[in-house]
């Protein structure tokens, strides 16, 4: 491992801390329905969610931190302003994760580090450092600030419709069944939050390692040149892991028991539907929330069943943290660029 300055071991010690808040939340949500349906032990559920978190990024390469790691240009910056914008960003995304696990509401950590990034890059760079990916839109492609949004907004519709398709077709293929089948969907639960872990893994992991990319470049260790440096991976793989190891109780409470009585039909659907949309999102470099996909998906599965039986007061507070989640980031990005830039003199 190369000789850290303070700075950036200042940031790499911050995205451990953000890397574990976003597994604390993340696994609440991957293992709430499987734990709510009495389907598998807690500790087995989150095991097995762990082990396939850990094992994803070494397997599926880096294309979403080549995303959330080049939206914005500092390499243009000085080297304490890259670092301000850096700070910042994870700073504000930490806060808003802490927050809202406090409120015991699944939040988007992929939501707040975007838009802390954006904030802060906002205030000390400009608009115009920024790839806002307008002019690529234009022409049917997906580049920058427009395929992080397109990532984090469109996931958890994606994920609503395929949380509602899929619970339709597992009530009619097995709607002739008897209740004894619902052994074979127990079984199959170690299965879906295998790749519900791994799926989590791929995609999430990687912001982190986007950030401690940005942070080398911004240090000039290799000018002009973003990249991820193999320890970065296990660093922050390791960190996000041990998060979800120690999972979010509340958070566990609010999906697995405050939408509607989750049964193992429920839960079985939720984790291939989540599973199946951060898969394909990560298949193309767009990163996603797990959170946000996990419950928009386990909607979908209630709304597809019983739409009167779903607490949807409850769920219309999850969502309203979601659309708060992208602004207030911004401006926790941009005041906290702000102080750092006044404490450091930039």
């Amino acid at each position: 491992m190369e000789i850290l300055n303070l700075s950036l071991l200042l940031v790499v010690l911050i995205v451990g801390i953000f890397d574990f808040t976003n597994g604390f939340h993340d696994a609440a949500d991957m293992v709430a329905t499987a734990i709510a349906s009495r389907a598998m032990p807690a500790g087995m559920a989150i095991a097995i969610v762990s082990l396939f978190t850990f094992i994803a990024p070494f397997t599926v390469g880096l294309a979403v931190a080549d995303t959330v790691g080049t939206f914005i240009n500092i390499s243009a910056a000085s080297q304490s302003v890259g670092e301000n914008i850096v700070i910042a960003a994870l700073l504000a995304a930490v806060s808003y994760n802490l927050v809202t696990w406090k409120l015991g509401f699944p939040s988007s950590s992929s939501n707040s580090l975007a838009g802390g990034l954006v904030g802060a890059g906002l205030y000390a760079i400009g608009s115009h450092e920024i790839h806002w990916g307008v002019q690529a839109l234009q022409q049917g492609e997906l580049q920058g600030v427009m395929k992080v949004i397109a990532g984090l907004f469109a996931s958890p519709l994606l994920g609503f419709v395929v949380g509602y398709i899929l619970m339709k077709i597992i009530f009619l293929v097995f709607r002739h069944f008897r209740e004894r089948i619902n052994v074979l969907f127990i079984k199959s639960q170690y299965l879906s939050v295998a790749w519900l872990g791994f799926s989590h893994g791929a995609n999430d992991a990687q912001k982190g390692m986007a950030i401690i990319g940005m942070m080398i470049l911004a240090d000039e260790s290799e000018p002009g040149v973003f990249h991820v440096p193999d320890w970065a991976i296990l660093w922050c793989t390791t960190a996000i892991t041990l998060g979800t190891v120690f999972g979010g109780w509340s958070i566990i409470k609010t999906l697995g028991f405050g939408l509607f009585k989750v049964k193992t039909t429920h839960s079985v659907a939720d984790q291939l539907g989540s599973a199946l949309v951060n898969t394909i999102a990560t298949s193309i470099g767009a990163p996603t929330s797990t959170s946000q996909v996990v419950t928009a998906t386990l909607l979908g599965n209630g709304a597809a069943e019983k739409p009167g039986h779903v607490k949807w007061r409850t769920a219309a507070g999850i969502v309203s943290g979601w659309w708060l989640n992208l602004p207030v980031s911004i401006v926790l990005g941009w005041v906290y660029c702000l102080l750092f830039n006044l404490l450091r003199g930039v």
